[in-house]
């Protein structure tokens, strides 16, 4: 019997969630652990285990064929089942897929088990083209604007992996080839202006002291600081390039824009969209459109989609 529910797992650099997750993407059972700042890859995948264990009983209930979906940072390696998260130092080729198989297989005897891997940009798109902002087209790029700059994108109603699971990378696209050296090796990308710590830092260096984070900074663009409104503007216009760029390569119209800088709502939207203006002027996305993210778990959902996608 094909599983009427899947196993979501949702790794970040401070929360692991797991849930068991129906076909109508109802939550069931969930279990949170802190990922631990630990630099023994062991420690840390002890944190996953735990949280799978706790779901095991619901999970194989009934069931005879698991499917597993699993949402993380990059670098992944999805022909491998291999991750190299930027916010979990500990994991540096560590074989997750595998590992999660381990667990599950040792407590299904004969069952079998399958198990998908995907960033978590990529499961973020999912989850927001199953049952969020772009529930209502086929293909959609999906964005979180956060602390980094990641994306996904479903393609005819299927997610567009790449060859290694790491396509529409949009954080790193080079929106100047003549800008500073980035963490990644490239110039000018994307993220070097538009991720959070990014817009703060582009502040300070312009005098602002209003605060420590992106969220401070957008409260003070909203009461209309004009260092805050400046730099925003500044960063989304960058956004908006690497936006269009993906668009125009891809063919879609719609994005959705998800993560906590992009919780500032129009502050950071208003100035995104007008400079969208200036980039996507191709016919084929002339009208592209630019939509606020609506589910608070698209990862873990995203995670739950990855899974029911396997035969």
């Amino acid at each position: 019997m094909v599983s009427e529910t899947v196993l979501a797992i949702d790794i970040g650099g401070t929360k692991i969630a797991a849930a068991v997750v129906d076909a109508e993407g109802t939550v069931l059972t969930e279990q949170l652990r802190p990922t631990p700042a630990s630099e023994d890859a062991e420690v840390v995948f002890e944190a996953v285990e735990s949280a799978v264990r706790g779901l095991l009983a619901d999970l194989l209930a009934g069931q005879d064929r698991i499917r597993v979906g699993i949402s993380t940072a990059g670098p992944i390696d999805s022909p491998t089942g291999t991750i190299s998260p930027v916010n979990i130092g500990a994991w540096r080729g560590f074989a997750i897929s595998a590992r999660v198989h381990q667990v599950i297989a040792s407590a299904n005897g004969d069952g079998a088990v399958r198990v998908a891997l995907a960033g978590d940009g990529h499961c973020f798109a999912l989850g927001e083209h199953w049952l969020g902002a772009a529930r209502d087209v086929d293909s959609m790029i999906g964005l979180v604007l956060s602390t980094g700059v990641g994306g996904g994108a479903v393609l005819n109603n299927r997610l567009f992996t790449g060859t290694t699971g790491n396509a529409v990378h949009l954080g790193h696209i080079s929106v100047n080839a003549w800008g500073p050296r980035c963490v990644c090796g490239g110039h000018g990308c994307t993220e070097m202006y538009a991720r959070g710590p990014a817009l703060v830092a582009a502040a300070r260096r312009l005098g602002w002291v209003g605060g420590d984070d992106a969220r401070a900074l957008t409260a003070a663009a909203r009461a209309g600081d004009e260092i805050a409104v400046g730099v925003i503007d500044h960063g989304m216009r960058a956004l908006a390039a690497g936006i269009a760029t993906t668009a125009t390569e891809l063919d879609v119209a719609v994005v959705v824009l998800g993560g906590g800088v992009s919780r500032a709502g129009e502050v950071i939207f208003n100035p995104l969209r007008r400079h969208l203006l200036d980039f996507a002027v191709l016919g084929h996305v002339a009208d592209l459109e630019v939509r606020a993210a609506t589910l608070e778990t698209a990862g873990l959902l995203g995670a739950a989609a990855l899974a029911f996608s396997q035969e």
